[in-house]
């Protein structure tokens, strides 16, 4: 195998199937490695993203705040759902 260079390492299958064990060291070190069958690109292996972090819940206990009213009924936006009173606009 040739030392990296910018961009996707290419690599034909023979390649990948003889040196699969450092290419996959490749990979977990973040890099992109392309598989070519004659020449043309097939495959690709990427490293697997980071599952997000688990949500803290309560973490913006003080930051933010909801209105009383914030689900009451808006008599404006039900006369443009029911379309009682088309002058609105």
């Amino acid at each position: 195998m040739e030392p990296s260079a910018p961009g996707p390492k290419a690599v034909n299958v023979h390649e990948a199937k003889t040196h699969f064990s450092k290419l996959l060291e490749r990979v977990a070190r973040g890099e992109e490695v392309v598989i070519a069958k004659a020449g043309k690109p097939v495959a690709r292996l990427v490293p697997i993203a980071e599952p997000p972090k688990p949500r803290v819940f309560g973490a913006l206990r003080g930051e933010i705040w909801v209105a009383d009213d914030f689900d009451a009924p808006d008599p404006e936006l039900e006369a443009l759902f029911e379309g009682e009173d088309d002058d609105l606009f």
